[in-house]
């Protein structure tokens, strides 16, 4: 069953073509909160995110995609949560989520890629909150810039202005380091 028909469906008042959804896009919608803040709560964002889905399935555009509609759900939602903490938003990855391990015969490599992928963690978490968001739709999620505006709620032309400024500055981070 496709999306849109497990949409319809949905409408209809049918729970078992919901939760068709829910368990094509809960993995990523994890990972999106993860990525963008939520932390420990990350299981509670995606819970309400994805009941506020379903709450508001009737003013979903049936001819747009569903995952950048509800991946913006999820953004919203994490936003909402760091908000109420009153500080700025942690990055948190778990990177068994992002980037598969696995302990080769190369025990060196496998600690240097570790380690240069911890930095660069650390090096996106001290971007601004805007270019932080938009490099890690673009190149964590590997949203397109479409569905990336979509999610961030903001055109097209911003998300690729974020993006070059938070790639700008990670480069220069990255320059920084080897000198």
């Amino acid at each position: 069953m496709d999306d849109d028909e497990a949409i319809g469906r949905s409408l209809q008042g049918d729970l078992s073509a919901y939760e068709a959804l829910v368990a094509r896009y809960s993995a990523l919608a994890h990972r999106t909160a993860a990525v963008l803040g939520a932390g420990d709560e990350t299981e509670d964002v995606v819970q309400e995110a994805f009941v506020k889905a379903f709450k508001h399935l009737r003013s979903f555009r049936r001819e747009s995609s569903f995952r950048p509609w509800l991946l913006r759900i999820v953004a919203n939602e994490t936003h909402n949560l760091t908000r109420s903490r009153g500080r700025r938003s942690r990055l948190s990855v778990r990177l068994s989520a992002t980037a598969e391990l696995t302990a080769g015969d190369d025990p060196e490599g496998t600690a240097v890629a570790t380690d240069r992928r911890a930095r660069l963690l650390e090096a996106v978490r001290t971007l601004p909150e805007r270019e932080r968001d938009a490099v890690v739709c673009r190149y964590f999620l590997q949203l397109s810039e479409a569905e990336t505006a979509q999610v961030l709620g903001c055109p097209i032309g911003s998300v690729k202005s974020r993006t070059h400024r938070g790639l700008a500055r990670l480069r220069e981070e990255v320059r920084d380091e080897l000198r």
